[in-house]
């Protein structure tokens, strides 16, 4: 049980599929490339499958038009990767390539980078790599997210409680179960309708537009929608025949739920990162028998806990303890898929404390901690309810009239179970004793549940959170969350003499901590490329006394560049630019720039 425990808090940090946003591999040209002659082609590489949209390229010329390209597709046809054809004739200058597909998890990324034709442009079109979401989009968005996890939890878990755990009167849990199954349908056509501007970044308004939501319909997240409201018909259907079934004729149609909890449960598992990177036949199990496992406990709990009210006594101690069984066994699948997916999907431990999804991760097993520790009050409340006599758990029923004897005056009634005295064999103190057991178990579910609701809103986050894995993936590819430009431009002016002022444009790619590829144009008084006999670079961390450390440039015909400096530490460092003017003149100027890490 302790290992169990150990192992549980480690995997439920994941407790949805491990979804990872992609991350950018590599692009062509690459990003703050200078070229001889203007490419045919702008490929982008993935860390997983992308799909494409009709505007996942917009490529911007020196001064910010828009240049007219061909539509998207892939390289030598592979789904990790998105190309696109440039026109012929491309003149000189930088140019700005803003994109945005969709990742293997359903979730949209974007981003943006630069090269060069000829020479650099003194300066270059803003990146903009478009709207990364619309506030109020986005928040309906995963309002909707969170209420299908809710409703397939509740939907799955109550139908399960009431096959497995067979409690004397299922009547209270129908009520629960048409309220899950309306959520579920109302949450997927949210998810639907709203698929549309979520991925252009737009607001809710466009989600309208008939066109939009017919690409919608086309693409996987958009069948995987249309297919579970599909499944919701015989759902609903099953529901109805069992509701009305009687007890002992539910049985033969218990492999059909099945079937349909693990079709639903497939809806969610291909959207998310299971479909797509290594071993996926055995992540889409995984993640089908962990969300499965998930609505049995957490769904369970619930069914449990409006039993427990609905009922004026204890539903049953047997109905108590097939739940505990019930819950055990789904906690073990838990540790087993979840274990499998923390790894799949964090990476290193590294991840836990350097990235956002490790924090949430941490958080949640600080929930599941709690969580824990109420279903084990419950455990033993449970105990009890099961070692206390019946008589203490059901109170004596006396019927409402008692026979008269013959001849006898009119009909009296019974004493009501208030004014009874104690059943056979127990004591005065034994209703209110079992009244308290009750009432302890009810406390304790509660308590289950109401974390519970909070733990599937820390996982609805995390499903939109790069893990840890994509995320160190992301930095090393130097291509931050948001698609903004990764490649650090400082633009130093110095003096020439009488003559006037110039600037150096200094380009640190990816301006982060540890390798960077260094890039220098020096620009005249007129804003043309000017060539000096030499230039020198150094940089210092005056917080860490760390440095100078140089740049080893070369003249490149045009512009200067060095193919490796390390920056070994996060920081404000000082670059300082030595630009030699003349063989006898030189002047220097120094400039503060942010690394991170």
């Amino acid at each position: 049980m302790l290992l169990g425990t150990v192992l549980l808090l480690f995997l439920l940090g994941t407790a949805a599929p491990a979804s990872a946003h992609a991350a950018l591999d590599g692009t062509d040209p690459g990003d703050g490339a200078v070229l001889e002659r203007a490419p045919a082609h702008v490929t982008l590489t993935f860390s997983e499958s992308v799909g494409l949209r009709d505007d996942s390229f917009r490529v911007l010329d020196p001064g910010g038009h828009r240049v007219r390209t061909g539509e998207a597709g892939r390289a030598d046809g592979r789904a990790d990767t998105a190309r696109v054809a440039l026109p012929g004739g491309l003149g000189e200058g930088t140019y700005t390539v803003a994109w945005r597909v969709v990742s293997a998890d359903s979730h949209p990324v974007s981003g943006a980078f630069t090269f060069s034709v000829g020479a650099p442009s003194r300066s270059a079109a803003p990146v903009d790599p478009g709207p990364t979401e619309d506030p109020l989009t986005a928040t309906l968005h995963k309002t909707a997210r969170y209420l299908s996890y809710l409703a397939v939890a509740l939907l799955v878990g109550t139908a399960a409680f009431v096959a497995l755990c067979r409690p004397p009167d299922p009547a209270p849990l129908r009520r629960p179960l048409v309220a899950a199954w309306w959520t579920l349908l109302a949450a997927t056509v949210a998810l639907l309708v709203l698929r549309a501007p979520y991925e252009a970044g737009t607001g809710p308004s466009a989600a309208l537009d008939p066109a939009a939501l017919g690409d919608t319909l086309t693409t996987r997240p958009g069948a995987l929608l249309l297919t579970r409201l599909g499944l919701l018909v015989p759902v609903g259907a099953y529901l109805a025949r069992t509701a009305r079934a009687r007890r002992g004729s539910t049985r033969p149609a218990a492999g059909v739920g099945v079937v349909l909890a693990v079709a639903l449960a497939l809806t969610w598992a291909a959207a998310e990162h299971a479909a797509a990177g290594p071993q996926v036949p055995v992540a889409m199990a995984s993640s089908v028998l962990h969300l499965l496992a998930t609505a049995v406990w957490l769904g369970g709990l619930v069914a449990l806990l409006t039993t427990l009210r609905a009922s004026r006594s204890a539903p049953g101690a047997a109905t108590v303890v097939r739940f505990s069984r019930t819950a055990f066994a789904a906690v073990t699948v838990l540790v087993v898929t979840g274990v499998y997916q923390s790894w799949r999907g964090l990476g290193s431990w590294q991840a836990l404390t350097a990235t956002t999804y490790g924090r949430l991760l941490l958080a949640k097993v600080v929930l599941v901690a709690v969580l824990l520790s109420a279903a084990a009050v419950s455990r033993r409340w449970t105990a009890a309810l099961v070692t206390t006599p019946a008589a203490v758990r059901e109170p004596a029923r006396v019927p409402e009239r008692v026979p008269q004897p013959a001849g006898g005056g009119p009909p009296t009634e019974a004493p009501r179970p208030s004014d009874a005295g104690p059943g056979p064999g127990a004591g005065a103190g034994d209703t209110a004793g079992g009244a308290a057991l009750r009432r302890g178990l009810y406390r304790s579910v509660l308590v289950e549940a109401v974390v519970a609701a909070v733990v599937l809103g820390v996982t609805t986050v995390l499903t939109a959170t790069p893990p840890g894995r994509s995320a160190e993936g992301a930095a090393r590819a130097a291509v931050p969350a948001g698609g903004v430009l990764p490649a650090s431009v400082t633009t130093i002016p110095f003096r020439i003499g009488a003559s006037g002022r110039g600037t150096v444009q200094v380009t640190l790619d990816p301006g982060r901590t540890g390798d960077n590829a260094v890039q220098a144009v020096v620009f005249g008084p007129d804003g043309s490329l000017a060539a000096v006999p030499e230039l020198r670079l150094a940089f210092t961390l005056p917080d860490q006394e760390v440095g100078p450390i140089e740049a080893d440039l070369v003249d490149r015909g045009g512009y200067w560049s060095a193919n490796t400096l390390t920056l070994p530490l996060p920081g404000t460092w000082t670059m300082k630019a030595t630009v030699r003017v003349s063989e006898t003149d030189q002047v220097s100027e120094t400039r503060r720039l942010r690394v991170d890490r």
